[in-house]
C-alpha cells in the first residue's frame, strides 16, 4: 500500500534540497537561464516536441548541477583539506555539468534562432 505520509515527507526533503541548492551561485545562474528559456517556450510558437525538449534540457541541467553540488559537499566532508585526487573528481563532476550545459545551449540555439529571425 502506498504511504502518502512517506510520499509527502519525500517531497518535503526534495524541496528542502532545492532550497539548500539555491545558495550555490551556479545553481542560481542556471535557474535564471532556465527561466528565460521557459519564457521563450511561452512566447514563441514552438512545436510541441521543441517545447518538451527545452523543458527536459532545463530539468537535466538543473539536476546535474544539483548532483555536482552534492558531490562537492560530500567530498569536502570526506577530505576537508586540499587533495589533488579530490580536485580531479570535482573537476570531472563539473565537466559533466559543462557537457550538459553546452548541449542544452546548442540545442536551444538551434530551436530559438529561427524564431528570432522571423
Amino acid at each position: 500500500m502506498i504511504s502518502f505520509k512517506k510520499l509527502i515527507y519525500s517531497f518535503k526533503n526534495g524541496f528542502r534540497g532545492l532550497k539548500v541548492g539555491c545558495v550555490e551561485n551556479n545553481f542560481r545562474i542556471m535557474i535564471t537561464i532556465g527561466f528565460l528559456a521557459l519564457l521563450g517556450v511561452i512566447y514563441f510558437p514552438l512545436e510541441k516536441w521543441e517545447s518538451v525538449l527545452i523543458i527536459f534540457l532545463i530539468g537535466s541541467v538543473i539536476s546535474i548541477e544539483l548532483v555536482n553540488s552534492q558531490f562537492e559537499r560530500v567530498l569536502d566532508i570526506v577530505k576537508p583539506t586540499y587533495d589533488k585526487k579530490v580536485k580531479n573528481v570535482k573537476d570531472i563532476s563539473a565537466g559533466a555539468v559543462l557537457v550538459i550545459s553546452l548541449t542544452a545551449l546548442v540545442i536551444g540555439l538551434i530551436i530559438f534562432i529561427p524564431y528570432f529571425l522571423n
